[in-house]
C-alpha cells in the first residue's frame, strides 16, 4: 500500500515540488558562504540542497517511469549523511548555545526528513554496485573538500569542535555508503528469487 502512495504521481509531484522549494532554500542559505568560496570549490559545499536537488532529478526520472542509477545512489548516500549531519549539528549547537530557535528546530525537522525520504525511496532504486562506488568517491572527496581545504559549512559556534566534527563526518559517509551498498545487495537478491 505505502509503495502505492509513493509512487503516486500526484504525490511525487508534491514531492518534487516540495524538495525544489526546500533545494532553493538551501542554496540561499548558503549564499552568504558560496560568495567567497573559490569556485573549484561551489559544487562541494552546498551539502544539503545538493542532495536535494540529487533526489528531485530521482523524483523527475520516476514521474516520468524511468531510473538514473547513478543520481539514486548519488541521492540516497547524501540524503542520509546531510540529513543526519544537520540534525546532529543543530542538536550540538543547542548544546553549546543553549539555543538554536525556531529555524534550528526547522532544520532539525527537514533533514530528518530528508534521511527518511532517501531510505523510503530505497525499493524503487535500481542502483548497483559501480553507482554506489560512484557516490562514494562524491560523498569521501566531498569531505575531503570539506576538512581537508576547510570548505565545511559554517557553524561559528562548532569552530573549536572541527575535528572531530570532521571524524564524525566521515564515519557518517562510511555509514551512508554501506546502507546505500545494501539497499543494492537486498534489491539484487530479491529479484534473483
Amino acid at each position: 500500500m505505502y509503495q502505492y502512495i509513493l509512487m503516486n504521481n500526484t504525490f511525487l509531484w508534491l514531492l518534487l515540488i516540495v524538495n525544489s522549494l526546500g533545494t532553493v532554500y538551501g542554496y540561499m542559505w548558503y549564499g552568504s558562504q558560496l560568495s567567497v568560496t573559490p569556485a573549484i570549490f561551489l559544487p562541494f559545499v552546498p551539502d544539503s540542497p545538493t542532495a536535494s536537488l540529487f533526489f528531485c532529478f530521482v523524483l523527475a526520472f520516476f514521474l516520468i517511469g524511468k531510473n538514473s542509477p547513478y543520481i539514486e545512489a548519488l541521492a540516497v548516500t547524501t540524503l542520509f549523511k546531510y540529513g543526519i549531519w544537520a540534525v546532529v549539528m543543530n542538536l550540538l549547537t543547542l548544546f553549546v548555545e543553549g539555543e538554536i530557535g525556531w529555524q534550528g528546530y526547522m532544520l532539525m525537522v527537514s533533514h530528518g526528513a530528508m534521511a527518511l525520504q532517501g531510505l523510503l525511496y530505497a525499493p524503487f532504486y535500481r542502483m548497483k554496485l559501480r553507482h554506489i562506488c560512484f557516490a562514494a568517491i562524491w560523498t569521501l572527496h566531498n569531505d575531503i573538500i570539506d576538512y581537508v581545504f576547510g570548505m565545511m559549512p559554517v557553524y561559528s559556534s562548532l569552530s573549536d569542535y572541527m575535528n572531530a566534527i570532521g571524524y564524525f563526518t566521515f564515519w557518517l559517509s562510511i555509514l551512508s555508503i554501506a546502507i546505500a551498498y545494501y539497499i543494492s545487495e537486498k534489491r539484487m537478491s530479491l529479484t534473483k528469487v
